[in-house]
C-alpha cells in the first residue's frame, strides 16, 4: 500500500527589504541584545538573527522583538528542531535560519508564518529546501563555495527563489557577489563576536551598511 503524498506547504515569501543584510549575532546574551540590536537596526539593519547555541537565546529574542519595529525580521540561527520552532514562535520570532535542510523544521515554522531560510551546499539540498517551502536559500560556508560555485548552482534554481551567502562573507565580498546576482548577505564574525563591545558592532554595522549601499545604490 502506498502512502499518500504529504502536500507542499505554502512558501512564506521573503520580504523585501530595504538592505537584505542579516545581522548573525552568535554569543551574544540578555545583557546586551537590546543595545546591539537596537543600534543594529538603527544603522540600517532590517534582519537580526541570535543563534540557539548563544547564552539564553530565547530570552534574548524576545528583548529583540519587543524594540524591534513592524517590517524588521527577529529570528533565530542554529534552529534544529521543530520544538525549537515552537519556542521560537513564542519568543516573538518571525525568522528562522538553519546550518541544514530539515523540511519538518521548514514545515513547522511555515506554519507559524515564519520566513526560512535554511543552509544548503549542493543542488540536491537547494531543491530539498525548496520543496520543503523554504522562503529562501542560503549557501554556506559560501566562502568556500566562492562565487563561480555559488553562480553555477543559482543557474539551475527557479529565479523567484532569494539566494543568500553565509561563511566567510564581509562587506568586502558584496560588489563581487553582487556581479552574479546575489542580494543577501548574512555577517557573522565580520561584524559581531561574543564579548564584543556594542559601540564596535554598531560601527562595524555602520560600515556594512555604507558597502551594501555602494554595492546596490538602487537599495538606497
Amino acid at each position: 500500500m502506498s502512502s499518500t503524498p504529504q502536500p507542499s506547504p505554502p512558501r512564506i515569501i521573503w520580504p523585501t527589504l530595504k538592505r537584505s543584510l542579516v545581522a548573525i549575532l552568535r554569543g551574544i546574551g540578555p545583557d546586551h541584545a537590546e543595545a546591539v540590536v537596537g543600534g543594529l537596526i538603527e544603522a540600517g539593519f532590517e534582519a537580526i538573527e541570535i543563534p540557539l547555541n548563544s547564552p539564553e537565546p530565547f530570552r534574548s529574542i524576545e528583548l529583540a522583538a519587543r524594540l524591534a519595529p513592524e517590517g524588521v525580521l527577529i529570528g533565530a540561527g542554529t534552529v534544529l528542531s521543530t520544538e525549537s520552532v515552537d519556542r521560537l514562535a513564542n519568543a516573538g520570532g518571525r525568522l528562522l535560519v538553519s546550518p541544514n535542510v530539515d523540511p519538518s523544521v521548514i514545515r513547522r515554522a511555515g506554519e507559524h508564518g515564519m520566513v526560512t531560510m535554511p543552509g544548503v551546499f549542493t543542488p540536491t539540498e537547494a531543491f530539498q529546501a525548496i520543496a520543503a517551502g523554504a522562503s529562501a536559500l542560503k549557501f554556506f560556508p559560501a566562502g568556500v563555495l566562492g562565487r563561480s560555485g555559488v553562480s553555477a548552482i543559482m543557474a539551475v534554481l527557479p529565479k523567484d527563489i532569494p539566494v543568500g551567502v553565509v561563511g566567510g562573507v564581509s562587506e568586502a565580498d558584496f560588489a563581487g557577489f553582487a556581479e552574479i546576482g546575489v542580494r543577501t548577505f548574512g555577517l557573522g564574525s565580520s561584524l559581531y563576536k561574543a564579548g564584543m563591545a556594542p559601540d564596535e558592532v554598531i560601527r562595524r554595522g555602520k560600515a556594512a551598511v555604507a558597502a551594501y549601499d555602494a554595492a546596490f545604490p538602487v537599495a538606497r
